[in-house]
């Protein structure tokens, strides 16, 4: 190892890698703790996403929240023996330094998701309740990142998972609250993806829960805003402004509604007036 050290990384990598655990088992990656984490360490059934680098796959596992950690990977764990020129040459030692933040294990809702529906609806509420929050949270974080169709699928996974009927009135409850959640997620995700009308079909679930939820009926509005539905976009847009008159938002989405609505009539008149301004006309002798 230290000969390759040498080789690729010169003495400043040599010196650090005295005093760096081997995590790998191989030497391929070293490990020097900066910040201590705390809680459990990634979990291996954990989802891994926009990870390319073996070394950092084998990094992350032995971390844990709030860990500040460097690591040393050689070839075989980063570029390989091409590199990734300009910046990184064949076969090159690399140097990370990784703040883990937080992760989220997904292998438990990933497990029940696989389930067929007639074992998923044997558990228990608060069971399935945990699987769609998982199934949410993840979602929230690809949803962060722009990436909408897969945080769709996501919450789509969610509401399948809360798709039972239940007996008791207190499990129901805590089905729809976790239903609202998932529903209003979905609504504004087919607003980024430029579906307008599935936006309203899962706000409008949203508001068979709860009539009053404003972000309900302000996605509502400025969906039926993008469909050009003027008069359904008030109607909904009202009643979000109702409920909270001083919003920004709900109100600069009615003045763009007020503005879309003149330029539709302007429209409509001049069509009107060509249609039915009268024709001039020439006679000819023959």
């Amino acid at each position: 190892m230290m000969d390759r050290l040498r080789r690729t990384a010169g003495p400043v990598f040599e010196k650090l890698a005295q005093n760096m655990q081997d995590v790998s088992g191989d030497n391929g990656v070293l490990k020097e703790v900066i910040r201590p984490g705390r809680g459990e360490k990634v979990p291996p059934d954990a989802t891994v996403i926009d990870i390319t680098l073996l070394g950092m796959e084998v990094s992350l596992l032995t971390m844990q929240r709030g860990e500040i950690s460097r690591y040393l990977f050689s070839p075989n764990y980063a570029y390989g023996a091409l590199g990734c020129p300009p910046l990184i040459l064949p076969s090159a030692t690399v140097l990370f330094e990784v703040e883990l933040l937080d992760f989220l294990d997904t292998a438990e809702s990933d497990t029940f998701c696989s389930l067929p529906l007639y074992v998923q609806s044997t558990f228990p509420v608060e069971k399935v309740c945990n699987v769609a929050a998982t199934e949410r949270q993840f979602g929230n974080y690809l949803f962060k990142r722009n990436r909408f169709h897969d945080a769709k699928d996501r919450y789509k996974r969610a509401s399948s998972c809360l798709c039972r009927d239940v007996a008791s009135e207190e499990e129901n409850r805590q089905l729809d609250a976790a239903r609202l959640l998932v529903y209003l997620n979905l609504g504004l995700t087919y607003l980024k993806l430029e579906h307008p009308s599935r936006t309203i079909i899962w706000c409008e679930k949203a508001l068979a829960i709860d009539c009053k939820n404003v972000k309900a009926l302000f996605r509502c509005g400025q969906a039926c805003l993008e469909m050009r539905e003027y008069e359904r976009a008030r109607n909904f847009l009202l009643r979000a402004q109702m409920l909270q008159p001083f919003s920004l938002d709900i109100n600069n989405a009615l003045k763009r509604l007020s503005s879309c609505y003149k330029d539709y009539m302007d429209q409509q008149k001049e069509m009107c007036f060509r249609m039915f301004a009268p024709q001039s006309s020439t006679s000819t002798q023959q």
